[in-house]
């Protein structure tokens, strides 16, 4: 393979004055177009030129572009972990927008691990990557701020700002208070008055700005705190995005053989709710006419389940360009900017797993390893 020298030869023999004179404008502009920088470009003039480069087949080299640069068109993204089929979707969501705008992107599972992102944001900087989606929530950015400070863009998602965030960060998510304040008040409509509010451990700044909607739901309805259950399972279970529907459903079996048991449960997230349903086939009773159940993010396995899974409803495709938007805009941005948070607005979706309250009679539980 050749090497691409300071005039922007390829290995097929084209190069970015060539691109420029196939599209009219000057070699400035097509490297303007390569490096991302298009904010004060003409719509007809980035036009011409990405029509030149596909015609004339012209790839630029990677390589050659970091060394005048010192970075690369490549973001990072750090998920918990894709078994949730939300990060999953954010990820396909995210890659395409980059893709659009001739970025790359490398996925990284953290586990919510502090040492494995802060690892992950160490190598992918040293790599030459100048931004990256990092989706935790956790409440302290600490063990990532010295990368932060010495240049890497991040945006944090799922999460809004903390006091001691580096001050260039920017956090976007749902207003998760709303959001769970929405599916709580529906139950409520329809008559629920013993709920219960299913977690696992409530350490993120999401889960916990989700429990507070919740609370405050219950608060508004005028009834007593002991209205509102809380199962977290921390004292003996340790839960991650893996094993959020096994929680669901060892939640379901303890809430429902309980001696007063709720009428409703409102689960953390989808996976956790599709757990939930399992536990509460276990206890021989019917989601959407024993007991109802509310999810969280409406994932695609949300519509697909039996009954179908009332949920709140996380715009993902909006968040995830709103993500690569500001990512990109810090990385163009050789200046410190400021962080904010970016907070989108949820939806309740209503399905068939959520209905008036009726007597639960439980059944002896089945012990076996059901679907969900």
């Amino acid at each position: 393979m050749g090497f691409q020298g300071e005039r922007g030869q390829t290995v097929a023999g084209t190069t970015i004055y060539q691109v420029a004179q196939e599209a009219g404008v000057s070699p400035s502009t097509v490297s303007n177009l390569l490096n991302g920088r298009t904010g004060k470009m003409l719509p007809e003039t980035r036009a011409r030129v990405e029509s030149a480069i596909r015609r004339l087949g012209y790839r630029p080299n990677r390589a050659a572009q970091q060394l005048r640069t010192g970075r690369i068109q490549m973001l990072g993204l750090i998920v918990p972990s894709v078994a949730n089929p939300f990060w999953g979707t954010f990820a396909r969501h995210l890659e395409a927008a980059a893709l659009a705008e001739g970025f790359y992107m490398l996925l990284c599972n953290s586990e919510r691990d502090r040492d494995r992102e802060r690892h992950y944001i160490e190598e992918l900087w040293g790599d030459g990557i100048g931004g990256v989606v990092l989706c935790s929530s956790l409440p302290s950015l600490d063990h990532v701020k010295p990368t932060v400070e010495a240049g890497l863009r991040l945006v944090a998602f799922d999460r809004t700002a903390q006091p001691g965030d580096p001050h260039s960060v920017v956090n976007i998510g749902t207003d998760n208070v709303l959001g769970m304040r929405l599916a709580t008040e529906h139950l409520l409509g329809l008559g629920h008055r013993r709920l219960a509010f299913v977690s696992g451990s409530i350490g993120s700044i999401n889960r916990a700005e989700r429990y507070s909607g919740f609370r405050q739901a219950i608060e508004a309805a005028g009834l007593p705190p002991e209205a509102g259950i809380v199962w977290s399972g921390a004292d003996t279970l340790d839960f991650d995005d893996r094993d959020t529907a096994e929680l669901g459903r060892s939640a379901a079996r303890e809430l429902l053989t309980a001696a007063n048991p709720p009428t409703a449960i409102v689960a953390i997230n989808d996976m956790c709710a599709l757990g939930v349903i399992a536990g509460v086939r276990e206890a021989g009773l019917t989601v959407g006419r024993d007991i109802s159940v509310v999810g969280y993010d409406d994932i695609m396995l949300a519509s697909m389940a039996m009954p179908g899974l009332t949920t709140v409803r996380q715009p993902v495709e909006e968040m995830a360009i709103t993500a690569f938007t500001r990512l990109r805009q810090g990385m163009e941005n050789s200046g410190d900017s400021a962080g904010h948070s970016v907070l989108h607005r949820p939806r309740l979706i209503v399905r068939d797993s959520t209905a008036t309250p009726t007597a639960p009679t439980v059944k002896a539980p089945v012990h076996q390893d059901g679907g969900l």
